[in-house]
């Protein structure tokens, strides 16, 4: 996860529905700080989480999916936001969006040469 800067659990409970963890990432230069809580969990099929709390975001989830496709594997992506601060909020979130775009792009871009190497 490229901009990814920090993830911790915070308790014992991991790899699995429920665990609680610290996420940390930057994207277009401004840094997110949320605890979040898995909410789906099959290992090697689906890993899902939302924000429980945290900075710049009113609600932040994300959900990966692993499946088989001939002649491979099909993987998934995809996430949810909102931003915080009302009228500001909505104002930048247009920004946010392209910039959040840009970096999916990218890290599917280098998980697909990961793959294929």
């Amino acid at each position: 996860y490229l901009p990814l800067e920090k993830l911790e659990y915070t308790t014992d409970q991991r790899n699995s529905v429920g665990a609680p963890f610290y996420f940390e990432f930057k994207a277009a230069g401004i840094s997110a700080k949320l605890n979040c809580q898995v909410t789906e969990w099959a290992e090697n099929e689906v890993f899902a989480f939302e924000m429980t709390s945290g900075n710049l975001m009113k609600s932040y989830s994300e959900r990966w999916t692993l499946e088989a496709s001939p002649p491979g594997s099909r993987f998934t992506f995809a996430e949810q936001w909102e931003l915080s601060y009302g009228i500001v909020g909505r104002a930048l979130a247009p920004l946010v969006a392209r910039a959040s775009g840009a970096i999916v792009e990218n890290m599917l871009t280098e998980l697909k040469g990961l793959a294929e190497a």
